[in-house]
């Protein structure tokens, strides 16, 4: 016989608590369960077929509330039962426990799992959950008037927007639900959706190796605050820039398309599981940046055909439907897509796409091969070690000086540590409190 797969199960004898099985068939894509089959496929039969063939029927009814058909089969003068199972529509429990089939294996779910299993049996996303107790008086008009000029200045939305109120403009986004607010309107709109949604913000890193973290930032506040911060974070504290000249115009390069950065974040924010608490993660080192967020792709999905069709169905559709609203998703069906194009017209290789737990994508940079670019490269390198030396030196001794800057370091003058720490204050990396003689540093 085939093999045990996620449609078909075998088991020797009938026990009761096989009704977990037939459980998750029905919770799944239907199946077949075996009885009086061993675990090598071999029919060995059964003595009791007549008499299950009516206990089976009516326990699955009792306790799971559904029909299945069962059928007596007979191998070589062996007696065995074949139970199908069809796909339902909604979920089955087993006294007031929830499972499913993956692979060959029964699994019962729990937790954040188990909040998305019901949903999707009720064809509801994550975002589209209403909230209760809160209204649009909760929410930041500075977000909603954010929102309005993008859309209008993007032509997604009339001008007669402006002067509509924000309950209007919920309705107007489907982010309502009756009377309540959808989680997608709290993510895209309050102050602090974290008051209500755990993890609901985005962590960004540099990173010297894999376990070795130089440096870090949290991006908080509305979905929109998030993006435009992170992409200024990126550009101005993370990310990379080669300088070369056309004759007497200086040209700043990234490592990396600005287009395809932000397409990415795009798409973490769009598919990201925010059920499961946990931040989206940048990981930026010297020649790659990967982007990580918890999420799953839609079922019988492969890596390759998220490549194709990661934006036209994202996990979170009304977060999705409101961002192409305000002019940051340009059409639908574009998402990876437009990052390998983008990547190809830069002249790098497209990133890396991978699924374990969540859907990353990597950007892998050129090696450069320009002379100038390579003594820029190990200028930044130099300057960089500086930056974190005086940085890790603040940290242990806030009021520390200029002169003990120097003599710690070793490899730079007063005025090379002056010039940093400027530069340091310029960024927002790290503040003077007090005057010069009897203040401190403090690290933002």
């Amino acid at each position: 016989m085939n093999k045990e797969n996620q449609n078909i199960e075998w088991k020797e004898s009938w026990r009761d608590e096989y009704l977990r099985w037939i459980a998750a068939f029905a919770n799944t894509k239907g199946g077949k369960l075996f009885i009086g089959i061993n675990d090598k496929g071999v029919v060995i039969g059964i003595l009791n077929a007549s008499k299950l063939l009516e206990e089976i029927p009516n326990k699955v009814r009792d306790i799971l509330g559904i029909i299945v058909e069962i059928n007596l089969l007979v191998d070589d003068e062996r007696e065995y039962l074949e139970i199908v199972v069809e796909e339902y529509p909604y979920p089955v429990s087993h006294k007031g426990e929830y499972h499913i089939r993956s692979g060959s294996t029964k699994q019962e779910l729990k937790g954040a799992a188990l909040d998305k299993f019901l949903l999707q049996k009720q064809g509801k996303k994550w975002d589209g959950v209403p909230v209760p107790n809160i209204t649009a008086k909760d929410l930041s008009n500075t977000a909603f008037d954010y929102f309005r000029k993008r859309a209008i200045s993007s032509n997604r939305m009339s001008d007669e927007i402006s002067n509509e109120n924000n309950d209007l403009l919920l309705e107007k986004l489907y982010l309502l639900d009756g009377t309540y607010l959808k989680r997608a309107a709290i993510l895209l709109f309050h102050n602090d959706p974290e008051k209500y949604i755990t993890g609901a913000f985005i962590k960004i890193g540099f990173f010297r190796t894999d376990y070795e973290l130089i440096y870090q930032d949290e991006v908080h506040g509305n979905l929109f605050e998030q993006i435009e911060k992170t992409m200024s974070i990126l550009l101005t504290k993370y990310l990379k820039a080669y300088i070369s000249y056309d004759k007497l115009h200086r040209i700043e390069r990234f490592l990396f398309p600005e287009s395809a950065i932000r397409e990415a974040l795009l798409n973490a924010i769009a598919h990201k599981d925010y059920g499961s608490a946990n931040p989206i993660q940048i990981s930026v080192y010297e020649d790659k940046i990967i982007f990580f967020n918890e999420g799953t792709l839609p079922e019988d999905w492969t890596v390759e055909q998220l490549k194709h069709k990661h934006a036209s169905h994202p996990h979170n559709p009304a977060i999705a439907s409101t961002l192409f609203r305000a002019g940051y998703i340009e059409s639908w069906g574009r998402g990876t897509v437009q990052i390998i194009n983008d990547c190809i017209n830069y002249g790098i290789e497209p990133p890396i796409f991978s699924f374990d737990s969540g859907i990353r994508v990597d950007f892998v940079a050129n090696q450069p091969v320009n002379p100038r670019e390579t003594t820029q490269k190990a200028t930044q390198k130099t300057t960089q070690k500086v930056r974190e030396k005086i940085i890790e030196s603040i940290k242990i001794n806030p009021k520390i000086s200029r002169k003990e800057l120097a003599e710690t370091i070793g490899e730079i003058s007063e005025d090379g540590i002056k010039y940093h720490l400027d530069k340091l204050k310029n960024d927002k990396i790290i503040e003077r409190i007090g005057a010069d003689k009897g203040g401190y540093w403090q690290i933002n």
